[in-house]
């Protein structure tokens, strides 16, 4: 477990790095707007900071994060995030919601 400062931390160091050759657009393309939302504020923020912040379940949450991970095919939500970097989706320095 890693605490969300020093996750941000590790995601702004990738967000440094040149962007990988993907097809960030296709992918992006298949997320819904409510799971492109989470993902934008799974940078930081616990499913629990999400849930309160959608006034979702955090059960719910979890269930967006996992049809991001599928459709992403990403391994983990720091994998995730780090895909949504690349695709511009969140930019460097921004604060989470």
């Amino acid at each position: 477990m890693l605490a969300p400062s020093v996750t941000r931390r590790l995601i702004e160091e990738f967000a440094h790095k040149p962007k990988p050759q993907v097809s960030t657009k296709a992918e992006l393309g298949t997320l819904t707007g409510r799971e492109a939302e989470i993902l934008q504020l799974a940078r930081g923020n616990t499913n629990h900071e999400i849930a309160g912040a959608l006034h979702l379940s955090e059960a719910t949450v979890k269930t967006h994060v996992a049809h991001v991970l599928a459709k992403l095919d990403s391994r983990d939500r720091i994998q995730a995030v780090i895909f949504a970097y690349a695709a511009g989706m969140v930019e460097r320095g921004s604060r989470p919601d």
